[in-house]
């Protein structure tokens, strides 16, 4: 375990990002941090802005990266299968399993869940939220179908400005964001998650003003994605708020797999709302 998760730093990084606040009409809502696992071939990676050929590798097994951030005081764990986001079939299963097996808190999982068998393989791995992206744009139906199976789903939409991406971010949907939106509101969808996927990997902040609109756009729970680099990004994503609305939550990835952000600080950050 070279890497640096396996670090006190990391490993105290935990979603534990989680701050409590009262939005206008009274209820307690939670802003909680989705320590991020990305898998292409079985192994840690991180994509820079998306882009497959600009992989960062970690010489770390996913499995004892998930324990380090449960160990952590992490409430979920956030699994992408890289590989079957780009190809549409389940290539990391069993990693996903595996982690799903070992750690005690829920695992939210996305990555080429574009069929009902899919998710259920999901599920049936011991995931307890799955996020459906490119299928929920080409086809939202399965969203609800997913959901009427008593099953709990996040939708993922990936942009660039507006536009969504598909198919790991390789392809533009010829949507935007507010033109799908409405899809889900009454789908039994749970969250969406936001990525903003030129600032994936950078580090260098979040678009809060697009966040903010989206916020804006629906009822739904929204987690940001992308571009927290800094104590302070998290800060100002749990404190932003858009008339009485919040977010619920952020994915950070890179930032913690390289050890920038120190976990009791970034709880404190946390709590500053």
């Amino acid at each position: 375990m070279g890497h640096s998760v396996s670090s006190g730093k990391i490993g105290r990084l935990g979603t534990f990002l989680c701050s409590e606040f009262l939005p206008a009409g009274g209820i307690l809502m939670t802003f909680s941090l989705y320590p991020a696992i990305d898998i292409r071939e079985g192994r840690c990676v991180r994509l820079i802005q998306g882009d497959y050929d600009r992989e960062v590798k970690y010489d770390a097994d996913p499995v004892d990266v998930a324990l380090s951030f449960e160990e952590a005081g992490a409430s979920w764990v956030h699994v992408v299968d890289l590989d079957a986001a780009r190809s549409g079939t389940s290539q990391n299963l069993a990693a996903v399993t595996a982690i799903a097996s070992a750690v005690g808190i829920p695992v939210q999982s996305g990555g080429g869940v574009r069929s009902l068998d899919a998710a259920r393989a999901l599920f049936d791995a011991g995931v307890s939220r799955c996020v459906v992206g490119t299928a929920a744009v080409e086809n939202p139906a399965l969203v609800e179908a997913i959901t009427e199976l008593g099953h709990r789903v996040a939708v993922g939409l990936d942009v660039r400005g507006e536009r969504v991406a598909v198919q790991g971010w390789e392809r533009d949907s010829g949507k935007s964001i507010y033109e799908l939106l409405p899809n889900f509101e009454n789908a039994g969808v749970e969250a969406v998650v936001v990525t903003q996927i030129t600032r994936d990997g950078m580090g260098t902040g979040p678009d809060v003003k697009g966040l903010k609109q989206v916020v804006r756009s629906t009822s739904l729970e929204v987690v940001a994605s992308g571009g927290v680099g800094t104590l302070d990004h998290i800060t100002e994503l749990a404190k932003l708020r858009v008339e009485g609305r919040a977010l619920s939550g952020v994915i950070v990835g890179k930032a913690l797999h390289d050890g920038v952000i120190d976990v009791s600080e970034a709880v404190k950050a946390a709590e500053r709302t």
